[in-house]
Parts: C-alpha cells; structure tokens; sequence
C-alpha cells in the first residue's frame, strides 16, 4: 500500500472524523476524547502540545492515525501514545512506522517514558510495540467492554526512551523515520 506519513493539517478535519467513524467502537475506548465528535479534530489541529501523524492513501484517505500526548505534573516526564490503523491497512508496516515516528518525537521532546495501552488480546499489537522496545508494565483486568459484549483486560506497555536514546542514534533512527 503506497501511503503518505505526515502531520495532521487543519484540511484533515473532515477526512479524521470519517476515519474515526469508521473505526470500530471498542478501538475507540482507548480514547480520552469521544472522536466521533467532529469538534474533537477541529481541537487536534488547533493544539500544539500533542503531536499526531497521520497515514494517508493514494486516494486521500486516512489509513492510520498516531499520536503522542505528554504527561502533566508529576508524570510530565511520561508520554502516550494512541495509534490506530484501519482494518483493511493492517499488517502492512504503517502501525510500526507510525509508532516509531512517535518514539522519536518523544525522544525529541526529551520524555523519558512512553507508555501504550491496548487489548490484551490484541496479539499483533502487543507484539508489534514489544518488537520496537515497549515492555509489559501493567494488566487491567475486564476494564473495557468488547465487540461481544463481555469485559476485556487492557495491557499497558511501556518503553523507556531515555535509556535507548544513543542506541536509536547509533542506528540512525532518527534519521530514517523522522
């Protein structure tokens, strides 16, 4: 899939809330805001203290989204990240990609801890963030209702941005995903 990686733009407000209203309901628990509501993008666009990055397709479409959101008061040293990537755009590379750029933008922005929460049985995501250097920190148990109805853990990984700092230089990450 041929995609573009790039900042979210105040011209992506429509195109973010179609995405998210295609989302399905339980990927939007991780959420701290309702995003189907179209005032929710208009907000993102306009707030400079979270980034967020975007896949978009050939055709315009957005395919993935990602974004970091600092920590404040005594865990403003913390960053989160939240990603998203469409059904049919899964297994293709772009969630990997999109968190990568967010753990560079972390290390940029001089956070020393990047956590993700996700679910549990989300296998391929767990494993995905474990491969890029997130480790298991957290398990809460039946904390969000899923697609069947029924109560599912989340997982909360956590990568620490700081001790791998000069590693990522070292292998020029900065450089290929920035």
């Amino acid at each position: 899939m041929n995609v573009e990686l790039r900042p979210l733009s105040p011209s992506d407000v429509g195109a973010l809330h179609t995405f998210f209203g295609s989302v399905p309901a339980e990927e939007r628990t991780f959420f701290k805001e309702d995003v189907t509501d179209p005032g929710v993008a208009q907000r993102w666009v306009a707030d400079e203290r979270c980034v967020r990055r975007l896949a978009v397709d050939s055709d315009g479409r957005i395919v993935a989204f990602a974004g970091l959101h600092p920590g404040v008061g005594g865990s403003s040293h913390v960053a989160s990240v939240t990603l998203v990537v469409a059904g049919p755009a899964r297994r293709q590379g772009l969630g990997r990609s999109l968190a990568r750029q967010m753990l560079v933008e972390a290390l940029r922005q001089g956070f020393r801890k990047v956590a993700v929460e996700t679910a549990a049985d989300n296998v391929a995501a767990v494993q995905m963030f474990r491969n890029i250097g997130f480790e298991p920190e957290a398990l809460l148990r039946d904390h969000f209702y899923g697609r069947d109805g029924g109560l599912h853990d989340i997982v909360i990984l956590a990568h620490a941005v700081d001790d791998t700092w000069s590693t990522l230089l070292a292998g020029g990450i900065d450089e290929a995903v920035g």
